[in-house]
């Protein structure tokens, strides 16, 4: 789906907010501008996600406000790791990146066992955008002012609600 197919998708559902992540190698050199060209009302992240080799590949997304930037260890579920040997990579991933949350959902949908783990992070729900039919299933809920840091820090500090659909 194109940017602007994402955002009308997202923006029907009466969501406030998108963070677009494309993968790294994915990137097309002139990815910002389509970002930009992206007409909608909600406030629009822009961000990467990127390919880190800890014992296997993982994926961290980094996702940029107007002063503030947040690092999620993304969809933790989707890995052939047992939840002992994500922790392991958590550990060493903590070294090279200032984590923030962990995204505990896989393609949007919960994960009871990567939901329970004891880490020192938030847990956060998002879905999976690559099909209208991914659209829609996990989101934050969070009261706080209408601007990107502000939804950063409060992701941050865990001031926030995971919602499912269904």
């Amino acid at each position: 789906m194109s940017p602007q197919e994402v955002a009308d998708a997202y923006e029907s559902k009466g969501y406030d907010f998108i963070a677009f992540t494309d993968h790294d190698y994915l990137l097309k050199p002139n990815y910002m501008d389509l970002y930009r060209q992206v007409r909608t009302s909600m406030i629009v992240f822009y961000g990467i996600e990127l390919s880190v080799f800890v014992n296997g590949n993982i994926h961290v997304a980094k996702i940029e406000g107007d002063r503030e930037r947040l690092h999620i260890f993304n969809h933790i579920s989707e890995y052939d790791f047992t939840p002992q040997q994500l922790l392991v990579r958590l550990e060493q991933l903590e070294k090279m990146y200032p984590l923030d949350a962990v995204e505990t959902t896989k393609k949007g949908f919960r994960d009871a066992v990567f939901e329970s783990l004891d880490i020192a992070y938030p847990k956060i729900a998002s879905d999976d955008s690559h099909t209208l039919t991914g659209i829609g299933r996990a989101w934050v809920e969070l009261d706080v002012k209408r601007d990107k840091d502000s939804i950063i820090n409060a992701i941050r500090k865990g001031e926030f609600w995971n919602c499912y659909l269904g």
